[in-house]
């Protein structure tokens, strides 16, 4: 009989985890190897060896937490994929930091659960064994170069930069509006859907070069601020922005666009004067489709806001506008580089 593939399993946390508490609540408990005990079914796939990275909670984990996971992945010498469970809350947002900053050499999966070990209906085990299936197949593998990393949810496999978490409490939150999965899992088969664009990725590969984990965890924090486009608003925190010579701590910020990436005419001068001294990105508020180039002018419009000097972020998600533009930013990569970066967002 031939051997079963090793996949490397890191367990961060997350509802997926935990375990009752005495006030009845749950609480986060669960290690990576309780996770492979509870689903016999993963020894007919694979050989799944565990590891807990953290016991947390995913709004918990940090950009340097995520660094140094990819560092671990990269010293991978006998593994065949990876599988990375976590909390849901910011899973759309961590595998979008692996996706950006690993060279795609070996499938990586990233799962989590909505309903917890406790209930009848849950979906942990599931999407654990579907996640080992995905790592360990052979479509991912050969063509892994293609997709990068992945998140598998209720035996769909999505793309990190479309997928989203679309609801507080429902099992099928996860969901690529503009694309669809990737694949689909029937029986014990991963069934190909599509391979995913992929220009953004390879264009953040020039501006950060090979390997950049280590050197970004190096290089520190360079906060990104998210703020968001809303009908009235008066400004307070740009005027504190403005006010403040080191901007509040801010490297750059992220403004979510209304429409079409859209500012109030009301904002418009404040957010030019900041981007004179530090990146501002206009994003979807909508969270998905691409912003305009040339259809508005006047204040506020996309021509008036490219004109300005305003980098547009393509299709790309706020959330995952303002950790893009974070990597870029400890990579040192100057303003032309980023808007390069962006460019091939959509």
């Amino acid at each position: 009989m031939p051997a079963k593939p090793l996949v490397q399993y890191f367990a961060l946390g997350g509802t997926i985890a935990t375990m009752p508490a005495e006030s009845g609540a749950m609480k986060q408990g669960l290690g990576a190897d309780d996770l492979i005990r509870m689903v016999p079914a993963l020894a007919d796939v694979a050989d799944v060896r565990g590891e807990t990275v953290a016991r947390i909670g995913s709004s918990n984990l940090t950009v340097d937490v995520m660094l140094q996971l990819a560092q671990r992945v990269e010293a991978l010498a006998d593994a065949v994929g990876v599988v990375i469970s976590q909390g849901t809350d910011t899973l759309e947002e961590t595998s979008f930091i692996l996706d950006c900053v690993l060279a795609p050499s070996l499938p990586v999966v990233f799962t989590a659960a909505m309903r917890n070990p406790r209930l009848t209906s849950a979906d942990g085990a599931g999407n654990l064994l579907a996640s080992v299936r995905v790592a360990a197949s052979p479509w991912m593998r050969a063509h892994v170069g293609a997709i990068g990393t992945v998140v598998t949810f209720l035996d769909h496999v999505y793309a990190p930069f479309d997928v989203v978490k679309s609801e507080t409490s429902r099992i099928d939150t996860f969901r690529s509006p503009a694309t669809g999965p990737l694949a689909t899992l029937i029986e014990d088969r991963v069934i190909p859907l599509s391979l995913p664009v992929r220009d953004w990725k390879r264009a953040v590969d020039a501006a950060l070069g090979a390997k950049p984990a280590a050197r970004l965890l190096a290089a520190g924090r360079k906060p990104v601020a998210l703020l968001w486009a809303a009908m009235d608003e008066t400004g307070g925190f740009l005027d504190a922005l403005l006010a403040d010579p080191a901007h509040l701590g801010y490297a750059g910020i992220v403004f979510a666009g209304t429409g079409g990436g859209h500012v109030p005419e009301t904002l418009v001068e404040r957010v030019e004067r900041l981007n004179r001294s530090l990146p501002v990105l206009i994003a979807p508020r909508t969270g998905a489709g691409p912003l305009l180039a040339s259809t508005y002018e006047g204040p506020g419009s996309e021509i008036g806001l490219r004109q300005a000097g305003l980098i547009f972020s393509g299709r790309l998600h706020p959330l995952k506008t303002r950790l893009l533009l974070e990597l870029l930013l400890r990579g040192g990569v100057d303003r032309a580089g980023i808007a390069r970066v962006f460019a091939a967002c959509g």
